[in-house]
């Protein structure tokens, strides 16, 4: 899959390294350090490379956005078109008070309203950054859980993808509209982390009944078509 990654901090590169260690072809961008991406990309290797805002979107099927909420706006700006393409949202509307958007609507949404041509996706909003940068059995065989959400099926499903690549295990949230309530969780994940200084490696997973005849929708049956 092609992927472009606009906006390359600790979650942008966390998960493309993991996506270019699964032969996914990856191009960052930064627009804050744009002088480190070169030298970025040649040590993740052949299948990463780095260019301009819509040198990503021409070069990707997917896009994830991942980027402060306050640089939204420009950086979608500087994108160009998104017309076609899956946009993975992990931006939450974190404001100096608190969250600056909420349960009546969503930074997802939001995006969504101003790249009507893509279908966006909300993921990874949950998971702290460090995690990416952990080792694989840091919580032993019970991977974290991502919650994922969109209005289109299809994209949805490379989404799932992409999360069971990046090592964690995907949950179908729903429609988009369901970021309204995804975000808060994260937002309840910084104050724990943070204020409660229960530190940056703790994180969340859905747990259902050994017995239950029924998977998490989305993960163990994507899980199983890679064995």
């Amino acid at each position: 899959m092609e992927i472009g990654i606009i906006g390359s901090g600790k979650m942008g590169a966390g998960l493309g390294r993991l996506w270019a260690k699964h032969g996914h072809h990856v191009m960052f961008n930064y627009p804050r350090r744009p002088e480190k991406l070169g030298a970025f990309a040649q040590e993740i290797g052949p299948d990463a490379q780095w260019g301009t805002p819509r040198d990503v979107v021409r070069f990707a099927d997917v896009v994830l956005l991942a980027v402060p909420w306050s640089g939204i706006g420009d950086a979608l700006s500087d994108a160009g078109s998104l017309d076609g393409k899956t946009l993975i949202s992990c931006v939450n509307p974190f404001g100096p008070g608190g969250l600056e958007v909420g349960l009546t609507s969503s930074a997802a949404e939001e995006i969504s309203k101003l790249v009507p041509g893509a279908a966006v996706v909300e993921a990874f909003n949950t998971i702290f950054a460090s995690i990416l940068y952990s080792s694989a059995d840091l919580f032993g065989d019970k991977p974290p859980t991502v919650f994922y959400c969109g209005d289109n099926p299809e994209a949805k499903t490379k989404v799932a993808d992409l999360i069971i690549d990046a090592g964690l295990q995907p949950v179908d949230a729903g429609p988009l509209q369901n970021a309204r309530y995804i975000e808060p969780l994260a937002m309840l994940m910084m104050e724990l982390g943070h204020s409660q200084r229960m530190g940056a490696d703790i994180a969340l997973r859905l747990m259902h009944p050994a017995a239950a005849t029924e998977p998490l929708k989305g993960a163990e049956e994507l899980a199983g078509s890679r064995s």
